[in-house]
Parts: C-alpha cells; structure tokens; sequence
C-alpha cells in the first residue's frame, strides 16, 4: 500500500478496527464530532499509562467541547479490556494487531531505545475536526503536557 504522508488540512483516512466495544468501529461513523486519535506503543507500560490516565482525568473536558477520545495500539482487544478495566477508561481503544492503520497514519516507524533498534508506533496524536479533516497533528510526543496542548488547541480552534 502507498503510503501518503498524512499532513494537517487533508481528509483524515478512514478505517475499520476492532473496538473494546465488542464490535468494528469505523472512523467516518465519528463525522459531527471532534475525534482525539492518539496512537501508543503498549497496554500497560509507564508512559502509556501515563497517557491513557491523562485523558481518561480529562475526558470530561473533552466531551462538552463534543470531541470523542479514541486509543490505538498494536496490542489484541482482551489486552485492551484488562487496560481499560484496570484504568477505568471511559474511551474506546481499538487493536491494530496488523499494523495497516498505524502505517496509514505514519505512526509505524524505526524506534531506538537503548541502542537497539526496532519497528513500533510512535507516540502520535491526531485531532480530526467534525467534517473527518486533520486539523492538528502531533509526533513524536511527549506525554507529560501534552493532554493539556491538545485540550488547549481544541478550545482555541473550536470556539
């Protein structure tokens, strides 16, 4: 599959993936609200608990600016329920178990971690407007903050 590089303004690429929900979920179903995509490595890692808590506190905020929080990661849905049970996620978490959305999006990338080398997805948050546009892209991201500058960016543009 080629692989366009996803820019801010573009029409987010819609999918179909399989949700903590028990069921597919399909990104163009989200038209009419704001929809947070936040990709992540793994299900129960410091930094992704960190993350998901993150959103989870500020859920609230997010729903009355009428913007829906949806998590993406490689791991399998019973992963995901056990993460979203124990955490009390009040989002959906879908698995990408064979990496085709995560590579549409740009997230499947070459990592380095202690030297060692090694093809994961790298923390990326996308914030797709009501008409299923990309109006705000971030890579690379560190998660302490970084809640906050999307929920920041969200009032700002929404307003």
């Amino acid at each position: 599959m080629e692989n366009k590089e996803i820019k801010e303004g573009m029409p987010a690429p819609d999918f179909e993936l399989e949700g903590t929900e028990g069921s597919k979920i399909k990104l163009s179903n989200y038209i009419g609200k704001w929809v947070v995509l936040y990709f992540y490595p793994k299900d129960n890692t410091p930094g992704c608990t960190k993350e998901a808590c993150s959103f989870r506190d500020s859920n609230t905020e997010f729903s009355s600016l009428n913007a829906v929080i949806i998590g993406i990661s490689f791991d399998n849905i019973k992963s995901h329920q056990k993460f979203k049970e124990k955490l009390g996620l009040p989002f959906i978490l879908l698995t990408d178990e064979d990496k085709k959305v995560s590579e549409l999006y740009g997230t499947f990338a070459e990592k380095n971690l202690y030297g060692r080398k090694f093809f994961g997805i790298v923390r990326s948050t996308f914030l797709i407007d009501p008409e299923g546009k990309i109006k705000k892209i971030w890579r690379k991201v560190k998660v302490d903050g970084h809640i906050e500058d999307v929920l920041n960016h969200l009032k700002r543009i929404s307003s």
